[in-house]
């Protein structure tokens, strides 16, 4: 029998899990239905790839989308928009929003938010806390959320569990693995002599890399006494790095594109706009932080996309908020990296698809197989561009990387074998969902075409 697909991507080198090679992708209902070589009259539509590669729909666990409470910086369309001008197919957003995301009833309300309004797939992380701890059994189950997220150290919005006892409270009560914020509390309160007021080169003094590896320490120590696992976000220090390869038994490691990019000469060029929590560091740790990919020990990429307006970055440190825009710049920076031979594409689709898909227990996405999602991200390796402060959809419209050029572009974002962007220019309507996870598969499962028994009646 003769395959006839919605929509056929051909000519394109698909670069996968199983290596890569040049294949044509056909898509059926939302859902990959064809990989091999397809003549174009088997489908509706067809789009040339020739020339391009296909990867796996790029999703980025860590982003800040500022709604509720906070739309002035970013809101959920405008913040993944960004995403899927960027080629990012899905978004795990935070819960240190206003109100934060601790409840049944927030939850409710951002996916009621984001539903059909966001341009690509979405879930939600909850925020563990000292109060709602005996929720969180029932919370971390919804449909659209991928875990519970918990702040050991302080950062924007009120989050936070900084007590062993705390932090050990919410590992004996959750299933699934939790996402930490890793910085040693007292230590940074203690510190806080050391930032010179309108020196932003100071934020990685005070917040340094003591405060990250004590408490990634202590959160390791914590989940082999519990049992539980545990996912420690955006590392930044050499010294955690090396810790965490050999805690592999229950800990899962991020790092972000920012602290594979910059170090701290990029203070002196850029001052607060380069200002996160946890900081940018010197080249030594930057370096070891290569040193953990290239080994395996990063899992995943996250952008920690964090945006706050430059009226607000431009404020004297350390009254400057920290965190700068990332989720449009992930894909083009990571590339370039990928061409520059720091990594292989081979390896950028593992951390930022199929990792995210293993140690998140996601549903039918993060692999271009048949039965899978048709998300794809479709990518010029060769293509040579600038990145501008006017390419950014995100509401304050500005990038740390304006003026810098890089070689890897993405140039078209496919969502369950819709066309969201392409060529820069968006396409389709938002259309975003849950993504679904296999250990809450509760949301209704996608409509699909009759099997061959179902037609034959």
């Amino acid at each position: 029998m003769t395959e006839t697909f919605d929509l056929l991507l051909k000519g394109g080198t698909v670069a996968n899990q199983d290596g890569v090679g040049a294949r044509d992708v056909g898509v059926r209902h939302g859902r990959i239905a064809g990989i091999g070589s397809f003549d174009p009259s088997q489908a509706g539509e067809t789009v040339d790839c020739t020339g391009l590669h296909i990867l796996p729909g790029v999703i980025d666990t860590q982003v800040h989308f500022r709604e509720p409470g906070l739309e002035h910086k970013e809101d959920l369309e405008s913040g993944s928009r960004a995403a899927v001008m960027g080629g990012v197919t899905g978004v795990f957003e935070m819960p240190n929003t206003s109100p934060t995301t601790t409840s049944g009833d927030a939850l409710a309300d951002k996916i009621k938010r984001a539903t059909a309004r966001m341009h690509c797939d979405f879930a939600f992380f909850v925020g563990g806390t000292h109060e709602n701890v005996n929720d969180l059994p029932e919370l971390e189950m919804l449909p659209g959320v991928p875990g519970v997220k918990v702040f050991i150290g302080s950062s924007t919005g009120s989050l936070l569990v900084a007590d062993d006892p705390g932090v050990r409270a919410i590992l004996k009560v959750i299933r699934r693995r939790a996402a930490f914020h890793c910085e040693h509390e007292p230590r940074l309160d203690e510190r806080k002599h050391l930032r010179v007021p309108g020196d932003a080169s100071s934020h990685p003094v005070w917040r340094d890399e003591i405060a990250a590896l004590t408490a990634t320490t202590r959160l390791v120590n914590l989940a082999r006494e519990e049992g539980k696992r545990v996912h420690v976000l955006h590392v930044t220090s050499v010294e955690e790095m090396e810790f965490l390869r050999d805690a592999k038994d229950v800990a899962t490691v991020e790092v972000t594109p920012h602290h594979l990019t910059m170090d701290d000469a990029w203070y002196h060029r850029l001052g607060t706009l380069v200002q996160m929590n946890p900081p940018v560091r010197g080249p030594h740790h930057r370096d070891g932080l290569w040193r953990g990919l290239s080994e395996g020990v990063v899992d995943v990429l996250g952008s920690d996309h964090a945006p706050h307006t430059l009226e607000e970055k431009a404020k004297p440190y350390p009254g400057s908020p920290s965190g700068m825009t990332g989720v449009q710049t992930l894909v083009p920076m990571m590339l370039d990296h990928v061409n520059a031979g720091r990594l292989t594409l081979e390896r950028f689709v593992d951390l930022s698809s199929a990792g995210p898909a293993r140690i998140f227990n996601i549903a039918t996405k993060g692999r271009i197989a048949v039965g899978f999602d048709a998300d794809f991200t479709i990518v010029d390796l060769k293509r040579r561009e600038t990145i501008r402060n006017s390419w950014i959809a995100s509401k304050p419209g500005w990038t740390p990387y304006d003026g810098v050029e890089v070689t890897g572009w993405p140039v078209g974002t496919l969502i369950r074998g819709r066309k969201v962007m392409w060529e820069g220019e968006l396409t389709t309507p938002s259309q975003g969902a849950p993504i679904r996870f296999l250990e809450s598969l509760r949301s209704p499962a996608p409509t699909r075409a009759p099997t061959l028994i179902e037609r034959l009646g």
